[in-house]
Formats: C-alpha cells, sequence, structure tokens
C-alpha cells in the first residue's frame, strides 16, 4: 500500500503475448499465451517506475485478472475486468490503470471499458508481439510506456499503449 496518500498505479493481468512462455527463447511463434503471471511482469520493472510532477516514484502494484489467450476473451472476464476497473477508478489512491492484454481481442476490450466507464483516470491497455520468454520481448518496454501514459498528469480515458505508440 502507498504511504502518505503516495499514488499508486495498478496494472491487471489478462494474459497475452505480453504474458507468454515458450520453452526455448528463440521460439517467438510455439509459445502459450498467459502463461507468466502479471506480478512478474511488474517485478523486473520497478527499478524503474515512474515518478510524478513532484520526482516522487509512483508505486505500482498488480492484480491478475485473468490468465488466457486473448482470442479466448469472454463477456465474463469483460464483466470481471470492468468491475475491477470502476472499484479503481473510485479509489483516490489510484493514479491510473495498466491492463497487459493480448493483441487478438484488444481494441473490442478497450471500446467496451470506454464505453461502459468513460473514466476520468487513464486506463492504459498494453500488449506485446512477442512472448515474454523472448530473447528480445518487446513487453517491458510496452509497459513502461504505458506506465509512463498512466502516470501523466492530466491524462484520462481509455488508450492503447504499444511500440511506442498511443
Amino acid at each position: 500500500m502507498p504511504v502518505n496518500n503516495q499514488k499508486k498505479i495498478v496494472v491487471l493481468g489478462t494474459g497475452g503475448t505480453i504474458a507468454g512462455r515458450s520453452a526455448d527463447p528463440a521460439d517467438n511463434i510455439g509459445y502459450q499465451a498467459g502463461e507468466v503471471p502479471v506480478g512478474q511482469l511488474v517485478a523486473g520493472l520497478q527499478a524503474d517506475r515512474p515518478v510524478d510532477s513532484h520526482g516522487d516514484a509512483i508505486d505500482i502494484v498488480s492484480e491478475q485478472v485473468g490468465q488466457l489467450d486473448s482470442k479466448d476473451m469472454s463477456f465474463a472476464i469483460w464483466q470481471q475486468l470492468a468491475a475491477r476497473v470502476q472499484a479503481l477508478l473510485a479509489d483516490a489512491s489510484v493514479q491510473g490503470i495498466v491492463i497487459t492484454h493480448g493483441t487478438d481481442t484488444i481494441e473490442e476490450t478497450a471500446y467496451f471499458l470506454h464505453a461502459l466507464l468513460a473514466p476520468a483516470k487513464p486506463v492504459v491497455f498494453t500488449c506485446a508481439m512477442r512472448p515474454a520468454s523472448s530473447r528480445s520481448p518487446d513487453g517491458p518496454q510496452n509497459m513502461m510506456d504505458a506506465l509512463t501514459v498512466a502516470g501523466a498528469s492530466g491524462a484520462s480515458g481509455v488508450t492503447v499503449v504499444c511500440a511506442g505508440r498511443i
């Protein structure tokens, strides 16, 4: 928990390639999506946490909402995700939310939350094209970019951040 009213960004994991794992780091195709827990993905980023407008590090916490290949996303998981996002948006200590997601249905899930919640705080989706077990995974940079957007002063609404673009 943040101390002294420190703001936090919550990273919700749903699976996808960003959480994918393969037995061979050279195999970027024959991996299993949604294998790596979001806490493990976030753990590698703690040293590079984003800072607020005062230069103070923003606390990052993670929660696993789902762990699947996004082609298998369902309305039941959307409902669970929407309920959790809504609760986090109501929490004054939460500055923003990052959601790790697979690329197959990232737009549909982002649109669903945008239409349902119309959030005043940032809800930032991110993904990857190479699994976490890859020799050169793109997920860590995509997560850092998403955390930066979620921590930006004045950011709001649902966005997707991937490959250096919002």
